[in-house]
């Protein structure tokens, strides 16, 4: 049995085991976060979509077809991220993040956007300005360097690494599904229990955001929250995990 639940996810990976706890966290989060940006495809389309390489339509029912890319990409930015799970957190690993999410989708055509690459317009979040393009590589070098001089990395660590990522707003388009990406990656690399936030939760995870510098508990709350249900799944499939996470 692995050792750890980042090594049981990369197993399951490995051998392609179906209905396991890798099969539901890759279709949770790919539907999740992007139903968070928008993306209308169904839970059960986006099942569909990971368990046959293809998508079920009703009668008369159409989609999106960056929606559908960006969900297959998604399942891909997951599985690069099992597999370099053990490399540092680097600027490469960010944009090669982006590049898989963004690659094919309209917006990797037109001339000014760069997939895996950072942001050549300014952005807002919201309401609220972003790092303009100019600052972002020293933005985003800084986040990284204060991070990895951390010795000891707790679960308020990750969420704040997310909040000043998602403020820096380093990519064009991607910046919030690539940072839940991060999120769950480095909860699995630092033994700290992992998370998808619910769609229908994405009121209070805005409002965590923008309240964070005033106060951390709203997000925090909710990150929480999102654990209680991943470690119900956890359980379910790894129940000798549970003690490491207590």
């Amino acid at each position: 049995m692995p050792e750890t639940l980042l090594e049981a996810l990369h197993e399951e990976m490995d051998i392609k085991l179906k209905g396991g706890l890798y099969h539901q966290t890759q279709i949770n989060l790919a539907y999740n976060s992007n139903r968070i940006e928008g993306s209308r495809l169904s839970e059960d389309q986006t099942r569909y979509i990971f368990e046959t390489n293809t998508i079920g339509f009703e009668t008369g029912e159409t989609a999106n077809v960056d929606d559908i890319i960006e969900t297959v990409n998604h399942f891909s930015c997951f599985d690069y991220m099992l597999r370099n799970a053990g490399e540092p957190l680097t600027e490469n690993l960010l944009k090669e993040f982006h590049r898989i999410l963004k690659s094919g989708t309209s917006d990797s055509r037109k001339d000014w956007f760069k997939t895996g690459g950072y942001k050549t317009r300014p952005n807002f979040v919201g309401n609220i300005k972003t790092t303009p393009p100019s600052g972002v590589a020293k933005a985003v070098n800084k986040l990284l360097e204060d991070y990895a001089r951390k010795k000891i990395i707790a679960f308020e660590d990750i969420i704040g690494f997310h909040e000043k990522f998602e403020a820096i707003h380093p990519f064009q388009d991607g910046n919030g599904r690539v940072g839940r990406i991060i999120m769950f990656r480095e909860c699995l690399v630092h033994g700290i229990m992992p998370f998808i936030i619910n769609h229908n939760h994405k009121l209070f995870y805005y409002r965590g955001l923008k309240e964070w510098t005033n106060e951390r508990g709203f997000l925090l709350d909710t990150c929480r929250s999102a654990q209680d249900a991943y470690s119900k799944q956890v359980e379910y499939f790894y129940p000798d995990y549970m003690q490491y996470f207590s």
